[in-house]
């Protein structure tokens, strides 16, 4: 006779969750980040509750920041762990479709549970249900349906039995990995049923490493006989595969350069000989030039991007082959594609083999230099103290602080491209880009995050502030938890880097910067009072020297140490960089844009998309 226990739904999920672990004996589900709510505090509130000590649950202060939190943690662990998001219905849970929307575009694990309607409908409609009059089987969470690698409605209890195992099927899957959403009907969350003991039994999940198609890599190794000058581009996928190991050996073995996108930045040292740096719109010269050389491009744990291809603009040698490595068919096939599909580690290794002593001449070190060359000194401290530094000058400021223990992160605006460009990332795990969703208001509660999977790392989060009036309510979260990290806050009064790109489009400054916005009265926001309302502790610098004294104080804070200073919103890295497919208008009156269409049509030229 099969031996059960009776639980309520909600119950059963937690003790569930307990009770899946990683090889390493730790639960994969790592806390539940929740706001309660009444589609959520009485069913999933007391469940949580009682596994407390077992899976802890962290208050947020904002549904979507609080999920950025989940998600950073599961990029910094690498997808090893992930961990829970728990809303009520209507707004809590559609605060978090942003959110899902970054996980999805990352491929990132994170496990949101909202509450939903009755099962029942007894109370039809219930508070915050949107009614769809076509169709009642609709509820606000089927927002998710787009932005879920799975998606289910738990409104039975027995639904968890099956629901459960295929959530984290998906959540540790490394081709399938994104968020899963259970949208939990909330009386079910309270409704009795008699479980199976054994449905609780521990179990570990192991992460598959799909081993490649001896044809697939047949088929590249003979492209690859062939070619004269190809390169690699590394991305997310080599770091969430821990392949960095697999990648410098193969780049090695063979004389292959690679080169970065902004989420395989970090896969080789800055300064690895065959490591030409970032690539794409916000790339560098050596990797750019690379990459419109090479006849055969091997992508390796990436999307390909429009960032990374520059609108597919930047693989212009007509003999150019594409070859890409990775778990995901879907990205495997891409743009015709010949594709092995496989774990990278495990792909690298067979091609390597199969190409057997094949080496390709070295690239010369004279491109790299060069880049360098004309960057570097745009991250040098200023040699006077008068004008407004610019954001370069930031980015030289908190490189020179780096340690090996050193996170740096950001998410939207400025950084992203200046950072791409210029960090010098020493090891893998320092570099930590949300720019598959480039999402605004990730940084802080992404930083805290970090702070989570890795507390003993430096991290450093470098937020504008257009991006830090969109989420900042985590500070609060973070100060409350004793979670120590660095905020540099570059104020160029506006959204600079949009308003930048508005400019070389041919437009007029409008609606970007505060200034240039309608406006009565001038914008005054004293950031730094605002992050010490918060318990950050908090000082505006007046230049870069002072930064850097800063910087050095801020390590080891018990609490987050947000250090503003203003910039010049108008410099950019000018050197490196790629064309993008941004539409420019057909039709204008202004001579700025018909000139900037002509560019744009040229562009389009290179655009090489088979």
């Amino acid at each position: 006779m099969t031996k059960t226990i009776r639980l309520t739904a909600a119950q059963a999920m937690m003790r569930w969750l307990c009770a899946q672990k990683t090889p390493t004996g730790e639960t994969f589900i790592a806390g539940c980040w929740g706001i309660f709510g009444h589609g959520n505090v009485a069913g999933l509130g007391e469940a949580l509750h009682s596994v407390r000590e077992t899976l802890p649950t962290y208050r947020g202060h904002n549904e979507q920041t609080m999920a950025h939190t989940a998600i950073a943690y599961a990029k910094q662990m690498r997808r090893d762990r992930a961990m829970m998001v728990t809303t009520s219905i209507g707004p809590g849970a559609t605060n978090v479709v942003t959110a899902a929307a970054l996980a999805h575009c990352n491929r990132l694990p994170v496990l949101i549970v909202p509450g939903d309607v009755f099962a029942s409908r007894a109370p039809d409609p219930v508070l915050q249900q949107p009614e769809v009059f076509q169709d009642g089987t609709v509820s606000a969470n089927d927002c998710f349906r787009p932005v879920s690698r799975y998606y289910d409605r738990i409104s039975r209890p027995e639904h968890v039995l099956t629901a459960l195992p295929r959530a984290m099927r998906v959540l540790t899957d490394p081709a399938e990995c994104g968020p899963v959403t259970l949208a939990f009907c909330q009386d079910t969350q309270a409704e009795a049923f008699d479980y199976p003991e054994s449905f609780f039994e521990e179990r570990v999940w192991r992460t598959r490493a799909p081993q490649p198609d001896p044809m697939e890599v047949s088929t590249v190794a003979d492209l690859l006989a062939s070619a004269a000058s190809p390169v690699i581009v590394a991305g997310g996928g080599v770091l969430y595969g821990r392949a960095e190991t697999a990648l410098q050996t193969f780049c090695e073995a063979h004389n292959i350069p690679i080169v970065e996108t902004q989420a395989g930045k970090s896969s080789l040292p800055w300064d690895h000989p065959l490591n030409l740096g970032p690539v794409g719109v916000t790339g560098g010269e050596a990797a750019n030039d690379a990459c419109a050389r090479a006849d055969v491009v091997i992508g390796v744990g990436t999307r390909f991007q429009d960032f990374t291809t520059g609108s597919w603009s930047i693989f212009r040698n007509p003999e150019r082959r594409l070859v890409s490595l990775n778990v995901q068919p879907y990205d495997a096939m891409k743009h015709g594609a010949e594709p092995i599909c496989a774990d990278a580690t495990a792909g690298l290794t067979a091609l390597s083999e199969a190409l057997g002593d094949l080496k390709f001449e070295a690239p010369s070190a004279v491109a790299k230099s060069a880049w360098f060359a004309k960057v570097d000194p745009l991250t040098a401290p200023p040699e006077t103290g008068n004008a407004l530094p610019t954001d370069m000058q930031v980015v030289g400021a908190v490189q020179r602080a780096q340690t090996e223990q050193t996170v740096v992160m950001g998410a939207a605006g400025t950084m992203p491209g200046e950072l791409h460009k210029l960090w010098k990332a020493q090891g893998p795990g320092g570099y930590h880009m949300e720019y598959g969703f480039s999402c605004m208001g990730y940084e802080i509660a992404g930083a805290l995050g970090i702070k989570m999977a890795e507390p003993e790392r430096d991290v450093i989060a470098m937020v504008g502030d257009g991006s830090y009036m969109m989420a900042n309510s985590e500070m609060a979260t973070a100060a409350m938890m004793g979670a120590g990290f660095t905020v540099v806050v570059t104020d160029n009064r506006g959204f600079g880097c949009i308003n930048r790109l508005q400019m070389g489009t041919g437009g007029a400054e409008f609606n970007n910067l505060l200034d240039t916005a309608h406006h009565v009265n001038p914008s005054q926001i004293d950031f730094a009072a605002h992050a010490a309302s918060m318990g950050a502790t908090a000082v505006k610098v007046a230049s870069i020297a002072e930064l850097e004294e800063h910087l050095a104080k801020a390590k080891g804070a018990d609490r987050p140490y947000v250090i503003v200073i203003d910039t010049d919103p108008y410099p950019s890295t000018e050197h490196g960089g790629a064309w993008w497919d941004v539409g420019v208008p057909e039709v204008s009156q202004r001579d700025s844009v018909r000139a900037a269409r002509e560019a744009w049509d040229q562009g389009r030229k290179d655009q090489k998309l088979t």
